[in-house]
């Protein structure tokens, strides 16, 4: 983009009589701003990285920001313009929320019935699988020479039995945003918002709790809190389901890290991003509960 930031917002009519632009704190692949007017308040997302490298469908992210709207816990589109990289949605209340925010069993419940909500929705357009996304990044990190743990592939047997237990009792595919990390909850104190639809699509409702659970670094007791608020009641297979997912989060969305270590212009250190959640899987991987939890996550009893 060649344009200045005024040049591109005057290219969309809702903005054209905007009072102040800031810039909102977060987001890896975007940039976020809060556009004032006389009459509302938007936020503009700005495409910022390639979106090829990370599997980023824009024109599934707009279509499924709508549908979560539609759901009740979304913001409102008010423009797509792919020409420009922005998708222009309505401000929302609220704030986000970080890892501490959940100790709070308040927050939690909100959290677990938007998600509820959303789940519950219009379908999202395309299908979002953490084990095709896994080999899809790894052969870009490997097609391209980016550097990757030397250990990593170490686990690609135990990534596959993941998955041979999760298909034994496969559960209906639901929206599911996929990348609902602590921030991208906003509390007003009565409802949670969910924003941020890049990685959005049809899927496990389990991934959606577990990406959760590892993003938030949940103790083991507060992933017991956490499933039991979501399901309203605590069934070992439903945990095990919630624990494994977290694991297929950590294992491929590593990789989405080095990724952006190698290609990312954004100034963040992606690669102790990828390692941390890397670690984090090869602890589960190598420890005596992993046996446990594919035994586990098909008992219904």
């Amino acid at each position: 983009m060649t344009d200045s930031l005024d040049q591109v917002l005057d290219r969309v009519p809702a903005l054209r009589r905007r009072t102040s632009v800031e810039d909102l704190a977060g987001g890896l692949t975007n940039r976020n701003l809060k556009v004032t007017t006389p009459d509302e308040v938007y936020v503009v997302r700005m495409s910022s990285s390639d979106a090829s490298l990370l599997g980023i469908d824009r024109d599934a992210e707009h279509l499924n920001t709508a549908a979560a709207a539609q759901a009740g816990v979304g913001a409102e589109v008010v423009d797509y313009r792919p020409d420009l990289g922005l998708l222009v949605i309505t401000f929302l209340p609220g704030i986000a929320l970080d890892n501490e925010s959940f100790t709070d069993a308040g927050v939690m419940a909100r959290s677990a019935e938007a998600c509820r909500s959303l789940h519950a929705g219009p379908d999202f357009a395309g299908v979002f699988d953490m084990f095709t996304r896994q080999a899809g990044y790894l052969a870009t990190v490997l097609d391209n020479g980016f550097p990757l743990p030397p250990d990593y592939e170490r686990f690609t047997d135990a990534f596959a039995d993941v998955r041979r237990a999760l298909a034994r009792s496969p559960r209906p595919l639901v929206p599911c945003n996929n990348d609902l990390l602590a921030g991208n909850y906003l509390d007003n104190g009565e409802r949670v918002w969910l924003i941020d639809y890049e990685y959005s699509g049809m899927n496990d409702a389990c991934f959606e709790l577990g990406n959760t659970a590892t993003e938030c670094e949940f103790t083991p007791e507060m992933t017991e809190a956490w499933t039991e608020a979501y399901f309203g009641e605590l069934r070992p297979s439903d945990l095990a389901r919630v624990r494994l997912q977290s694991l297929c989060s950590e294992y491929g969305w590593s990789l989405w890290g080095f990724i952006q270590a190698a290609s990312s212009p954004i100034d963040y250190d992606f690669h102790a991003w990828g390692m941390h959640r890397f670690e984090k899987a090869a602890r589960t991987f190598t420890s005596t509960d992993f046996t446990r939890l594919l035994e586990e996550v098909n008992d219904r009893g």
